[in-house]
């Protein structure tokens, strides 16, 4: 087994995670079997009840584990196997050890941070080491953060119990260009490094992000101050264009070469065509199509960060480029649909709680319906496309959801009897039987699929005839629990709607199937 620890320094917001997810897929393309996961220092037990102001989007793995959203990267870079071993805050590790205090298991010694807490992170560590041939693990936050120097220590203390030449330290940190004197600065590096140091862990590798290129003098300057190796000193600029450019600009770099050389590896020479195969297709697409993404947190740079990628990956898929135009649910409510959607070749409306904006969403929905316009509705996107049809197919105006009207006399949308007062949210992968002759079938080419979900409402079944009879069509199903999990319009070109999240399945190499068709769907108006 060998361990690569990923530390960042100076600031935080480096992209740490990107870098974790790069180069796991780096290691990947010398056909290693890589895990990523990550220690959060917050004493949060996990994202799930973190606003998406202060913390973006809540990543949902398969087995229910809310996280943050570096996992997403982690998943949509490698192949990586995500539970909920690859996602711990000091909350969880604070919880376990005072619920083994309670029972006992200290036999009454002092509970202390050494060696208790980490000796909890390395038991961690260990366990979610198995079956693979490197563990990269990032610590979030800053070198320096009081809370994280338990992880830093119990970092140190693990290579040594491992043995050093299994483990390689890798450190994130900011060259800060000052614009009035035109030049980059290295003191604050040296300055996290050496934090770093006084802990007791020297970075083996140090990965330089910065907006212009570093310069052979620098490089130097760096490797005599931080005690690095000149070739180790990695310069992470910009990239210009996608995310998905990372891995080569660090393969470009000698990353990878970097890593098996110092961790002892015997692995295959690495091949990026995959990747050079994708950037190519983000640098020079045949097409380009504008869609509109409606929510209520789009003024939010990581809320809606799965969504976003998804339909870069649908793009990648389609020869194209998507152009996003981020709309917020309350403007739809003040000036209406048609100003801000006239030109869009698309709408998707992602995911949200509460009734902030809820009725712009259902007005989008009625906008998408009745100009033919393609609309992709994630979760409450395929509520409010129920809620609208019932209040004007239907015509019964007092449609809506129990969430937000609990004495509606239509209630469409409603929670099941076990989810009510938020008690037992569904969430997690659940299984869909899809519905031949559907869009949806089109999309997947196959009859089940298992999806993620976060939820607490579900359409109700009591109005799902009246649905189906007036042309809305029920295109896949939970069987186990009897819930609507697909929902489409029957006279449309594309209008479906669905109540899980299917950007927590797509990569750039693998879109998701229903991004896949929504985007080639805004293609095909576009082009008509």
């Amino acid at each position: 087994m060998k361990y690569i620890f990923i530390t960042g320094g100076v600031v935080s917001s480096l992209g740490k995670g990107l870098t974790s997810g790069a180069l796991g897929a780096l290691l990947e393309t010398r056909d290693l079997k890589v895990r990523i996961r990550k220690f959060d220092p917050y004493l949060n037990v996990d994202v799930g009840n973190m606003s998406p102001f202060q913390h973006g989007e809540v990543y949902v793995l398969d087995d229910g584990t809310e996280t943050d959203l570096d996992l997403g990267h982690y998943e949509r870079f490698t192949n990586s196997p995500l539970s909920r071993l690859n996602s711990t805050t000091s909350g969880r590790i604070y919880e376990s050890i005072i619920q083994k205090e309670r029972r006992g298991d200290f036999e009454g010694k002092t509970v202390q941070v050494i060696p208790h807490v980490t000796n909890e992170i390395k038991s961690v560590l260990y366990e979610s080491g198995k079956d693979c041939d490197v563990l990269i693990t990032e610590l979030g936050g800053t070198t320096g953060d009081i809370e994280g120097l338990p992880f830093l220590e119990a970092f140190r203390q693990f290579s040594l119990e491992v043995g050093k030449e299994n483990v390689l330290f890798i450190h994130v940190t900011l060259i800060p260009y000052l614009k009035a004197a035109g030049e980059l600065k290295t003191k604050p590096s040296q300055q996290s490094v050496a934090k770093l140091r006084e802990i007791g862990v020297q970075p083996d590798i140090l990965i330089c992000r910065t907006e212009h290129p570093i310069s052979e003098e620098m490089r130097q300057k760096l490797s005599m101050f931080c005690n690095i190796e000149q070739k180790a000193v990695i310069e992470e600029q910009d990239v210009k264009n996608s995310i998905y450019e990372l891995p080569l600009v660090l393969s470009n770099e000698g990353l990878g070469d970097l890593v098996v050389e110092k961790l002892h590896i015997d692995a295959k020479k690495s091949d990026m065509s995959k990747w050079n195969d994708i950037v190519k297709k983000i640098l020079y697409p045949k097409d380009n199509v504008k869609i509109a993404v409606v929510g209520k947190y789009v003024e939010l740079q990581d809320a809606y960060k799965s969504v976003y990628e998804s339909l870069a990956h649908a793009g990648i898929g389609n020869d194209c480029k998507v152009n996003i135009v981020r709309v917020d649910s309350e403007n739809i409510e003040r000036d209406g649909a048609e100003k801000y959607l006239s030109d869009v070749d698309g709408i998707l409306i992602a995911g949200s709680v509460g009734n902030r904006g809820i009725e712009g969403s259902i007005e989008v929905a009625k906008y998408a319906r009745e100009n033919k316009i393609p609309y992709f509705g994630i979760c409450i996107g395929m509520q409010v496309m129920a809620i609208d049809f019932a209040r004007n197919v239907l015509n019964l105006k007092d449609a809506n959801s129990t969430e937000f009207n609990p004495e509606t006399s239509a209630p469409v949308v409603c929670s099941m009897e076990e989810q009510k007062g938020g008690k037992s949210m569904r969430i997690g992968a659940y299984d869909c039987e899809i519905k031949p002759n559907t869009k949806a079938f089109e999309a997947y080419k196959k009859h089940e699929t298992s999806e993620r979900h976060r939820h607490n409402f579900e359409l109700n079944n009591a109005f799902k005839n009246k649905l189906e009879n007036a042309g809305m069509v029920v295109g896949g199903v939970n069987k186990k629990f009897d819930l609507v999990e697909i929902l489409e319009e029957k006279d449309h070109p594309w209008m479906v709607g669905v109540q899980f999240y299917p950007e927590f399945h797509s990569k750039p190499f693998a879109p998701h199937p229903l991004f896949l068709a929504f985007v080639k769907s805004a293609i095909d108006r576009k082009n008509k």
